[in-house]
């Protein structure tokens, strides 16, 4: 039988560059290089002419999301036969007429770090509860995110399947053009992060870490902090402004997919110093692209950079300072790091990561169980 695959889709749109969104057009490709039927929903934001070739766009007209997901979804996947879909959320259709595989990147969305919604946050919980349980499969990005949805959810572990974010064959190493370096503002040297501003990356830290190289290895490179979110951004440029750093932190906005291989590959290094992540997605495109690694010991960054970066504690500006000097003032270590995030980054091969995706939505088709309904 050839299993049809349904992945929702509704990530995939203009202007978004998310993991979620990059996670999608990754597993979409792999499910589609096997000759997969693959049916992608999305509604009328959704941008679905970005997919791999071989992909069937599907729009769902849906009024507000919960109708889209519980009503509008449900009636699509049984008039176009799916048999397993796939939802890259840690939501689903509780009425789908096929089987459905979870993916929960992190627990973000029950408990985001330093702010507590006690009634919203029980709410949430026993609502993703109730998903992963009607689930026939649930996905991780990593060991970290699988121990926190172990224990904060209350699911076998055996139900969880860790399976990390894939890397895109684009991601290789290679060089800003004059053009690209004009429009995101790179200059010559510049040491780069790329994604959102919200308080678990740790970017205040990170900027008066920056403030504290020392002046001639900061004079001579340039701090990008790449990401279009525009909400959090006043608040850091007016930090970056009050230490003294004026022009020599840029932030360029949101990058182009087709530009962020270039990015990547031409920085000095790739900073992540985060309090939290489910996965670190960035930190693999960087060391896939050829830059050197500076993350935080914290959330799964150690599972996905291992012993090809430099990690540090996400707390300790002195000591994350002290490794941004050293990384930007020798060559030789810089070297090193490159060649051994290169040989890490190898290892996220797509057999491992979106292969291993359809691998699992192909088996739950066949067998079909759901995790116990009973449970909680």
């Amino acid at each position: 039988m050839s299993v049809r695959i349904g992945v929702d889709g509704r990530e995939v749109r203009p202007g978004v560059r998310t993991g979620i969104r990059r996670y999608v057009v990754e597993v979409v490709r792999a499910a589609t290089a096997r000759g997969r039927p693959c049916m992608v929903y999305g509604d009328r934001a959704s941008a679905l002419d970005d997919l791999p070739a071989g992909a069937t766009a599907v729009t769902l007209d849906g009024g507000v999301t919960p109708w889209w997901d519980q009503v509008t979804l449900p009636a699509a996947l049984r008039r176009h036969g799916v048999n397993v879909f796939l939802s890259p959320y840690y939501k689903r259709p509780l009425a789908a007429s096929c089987p459905v595989v979870v993916t929960i990147h992190d627990l973000f969305f029950i408990g985001y770090p330093g702010r507590p919604r006690p009634l919203y946050d029980a709410v949430m919980t026993r609502l993703a509860r109730l998903y992963a349980r009607r689930s026939s499969a649930i996905i991780a990005d990593s060991e970290h995110s699988r121990r926190a949805i172990v224990q904060r959810l209350g699911i076998d572990a055996a139900h969880v399947a860790v399976i990390p974010v894939g890397l895109g064959p684009e991601f290789r190493p290679g060089a800003p053009t004059a053009a690209q370096r004009a429009r995101y503002g790179l200059g010559g040297a510049y040491a780069l992060y790329l994604g959102n501003f919200m308080p678990h990356k740790n970017l205040p830290r990170l900027l008066r870490a920056w403030a504290a190289v020392p002046l001639p290895v900061r004079a001579a490179h340039r701090l990008v902090l790449a990401g279009g979110d525009r909400a959090n951004r006043p608040a850091l440029a007016a930090l970056a402004a009050t230490l003294g750093l004026g022009d020599g932190v840029g932030f360029p906005g949101l990058v182009d997919d087709a530009d962020l291989p270039a990015l990547y590959g031409g920085a000095a290094l790739y900073v992540q110093p985060s309090l939290e992540e489910g996965f670190g997605l960035p930190a693999l495109e960087a060391m896939a692209c050829g830059a050197p690694v500076v993350a935080s010991r914290r959330g799964a960054l150690p599972e996905v950079v291992g012993d090809a970066g430099v990690l540090v504690d996400a707390e300790d500006e002195r000591a994350l300072a002290a490794s941004l000097a050293r990384v930007l003032a020798a060559p030789d270590e810089a070297a090193a790091l490159v060649r051994r995030g290169r040989a890490r980054a190898a290892e996220f091969t797509a057999e491992r990561t979106a292969g291993r995706v359809v691998d699992l939505l192909e088996a739950t088709a066949a067998v079909r169980p759901a995790l116990s309904r009973s449970a909680g």
